[in-house]
């Protein structure tokens, strides 16, 4: 199938979510190119896998700085931009990990929690603006790099063993499901296959049998970090 797009059509910049300084000048440079943003999809952030009781805590400040200060702030410029035009679509993706607990992510489910609550916040102060849609896409395990990119206890070390990543739900579906979403104004679509998303029904309505169940699965998940398995695999089977 040939693309009807022009070369004016596309527009890519460099952009670093840590250098707030740069987004309002970035927000310019492609309100210059196209003149209007229809859509803006927050997709940068970093996981984490590490415990707390050996973690650095200028690791937890990268985290909150790049998954949750970042966002915001590139959120403002762009949002500045749909009040004046009364319409737009912002896109946020936040993880299952917004919704519920998990360990070796103490970091990463705080920077989503707090995603989840600015969203979920941002939303109530635009009611004046019913054509400006506030949306959070919440994936569970998918196959991306997420995984080799992680955060670990201190700041200049890598995850050693990435793991194998066939049990997750694979990228495309990921995206077709995220664009059913953006596309129908679904305010939060949690994006995941079971063990995770049943998860996510207990952690929403049962909260109690939630962390019971968490605490037993948290365990092996633990266990199966420290012997150099992938702790996702843990969830899924």
């Amino acid at each position: 199938e040939i693309s009807s797009l022009s070369k004016n059509d596309i527009l890519v910049l460099r952009l670093d979510l840590t250098d707030r300084s740069s987004h309002e000048a970035a927000t310019n440079s492609v309100l210059k190119h196209f003149g209007v943003i229809d859509v803006l999809v927050n997709n940068g952030g970093r996981s984490q896998r590490s415990l707390f009781v050996d973690t650095n805590l200028d690791v937890y400040n990268a985290i909150i700085e790049l998954n949750y200060l970042g966002t915001i702030s590139l959120t403002k410029y762009v949002l500045n931009h749909m009040i004046q035009r009364k319409r737009g679509k912002i896109v946020t993706v936040s993880s299952v990990m917004g919704i519920m607990g998990a360990p070796l992510a103490t970091g990463y489910c705080a920077s989503k929690h707090a995603l989840q609550g600015f969203f979920n916040s941002l939303r109530t102060e635009l009611t004046d603006y019913p054509e400006i849609s506030v949306i959070q896409i919440c994936p569970g395990p998918v196959q991306s790099q997420i995984i080799q990119n992680v955060f670990t206890e201190n700041l200049a070390k890598s995850l050693e063993n990435s793991g194998d990543q066939s049990h997750k739900m694979p990228t495309e579906r990921c995206a077709r499901l995220t664009l059913v979403s953006v596309a129908n104004d679904v305010q939060e679509a949690w994006i995941s296959d079971h063990p995770y998303l049943a998860v996510c029904y207990l952690w929403q309505y049962a909260p109690t049998w939630a962390w019971w169940l968490m605490n037993r699965m948290g365990k092996r998940r633990i266990q199966n970090f420290k012997s150099g398995i992938d702790a996702d695999a843990s969830y899924s089977r």
